[in-house]
């Protein structure tokens, strides 16, 4: 993909080259009502969701973990405790803004024996190869430019076995609960602009939900990218979906 193509930036498409900043822009702004505006336009299910995502890691004391595209920290505070002082968990995220919410949020809450930080690109992992046991991203691949060149940066990193667990906004299965998430999504830019004064973002975080990739279609690029026993998992009916994958083990002659 050359930068002089086009890419969507919700229903827009512009230059490739132009999404990534048009992305941070949008996440420096929602940065501070990131955690408010998931508890409203999720009504709270966001937290069983990320919950759900942590299981599916199957970490264990002393696993490396990569929360990419992590965020204000929610899967970085479940999967602490978990792997304990032996293990680590990385908090990656491309946008500055995010990134230093996270940190500040999971100090307040005293999550820093086993944690560090990194603003990186999810497209170029800047991790030894067979790094990590599990690479974990929730509602973070539909913002991501190049999908496929994330995907394959996530299997270079992850050790053989290793598992990659996608939380992510989906399709739903029933045309009644289709109808009535639309209805309710189309609410979310009017939220934002009476709690966040931001309009604009919220419709972007909404037209790049329709944007994205189907339960198959997202299934099938992680196979073309290397992964086996890629499955997914549909919460709510479809409106979202965990997808998981596994980095094969090298046979030996």
């Amino acid at each position: 993909m050359k930068d002089h193509e086009s890419t969507h930036f919700g229903f827009k498409k512009i230059p490739i080259r132009e999404k990534a900043g048009k992305v941070a822009e949008v996440f420096h702004s929602v940065a501070t009502k990131y955690d408010l505006m998931n508890d409203v336009m999720s009504l709270g299910s966001h937290r069983l969701m990320k919950q759900l995502t942590v299981e599916h890691t199957s970490a264990r004391k002393g696993h490396k973990i990569l929360d990419l595209a992590g965020g204000t920290g929610d899967l970085t505070a479940r999967l602490s405790p978990i792997v304990g002082e032996s293990g680590q968990v990385i908090l990656c995220d491309i946008n500055e803004s995010m990134l230093s919410r996270g940190r500040d949020r999971l100090i307040d809450q005293g999550i820093i024996n086993n944690v560090s930080y990194l603003q990186a690109d999810a497209e170029n992992l800047p991790f030894p190869d067979d790094y990590f046991n599990s690479i974990t991203i929730a509602f973070g691949l539909r913002n991501i430019t190049r999908k496929e060149k994330a995907l394959d940066s996530m299997l270079r990193v992850l050790k053989p076995g290793g598992r990659l667990v996608i939380l992510e906004f989906s399709k739903p299965q029933n045309d009644v609960v289709k109808s009535a998430y639309k209805k309710f999504s189309d609410f979310w830019p009017k939220i934002g602009k009476t709690l966040a004064d931001d309009e604009d973002s919220y419709q972007y975080l909404v037209d790049s939900i329709e944007m994205h990739p189907d339960q198959e279609t997202l299934k099938k690029m992680m196979l073309d990218s290397g992964f086996t026993k890629c499955e997914y998992h549909n919460l709510l009916n479809g409106i979202t979906a965990i997808h998981t994958g596994r980095k094969a083990w090298i046979e030996k002659d």
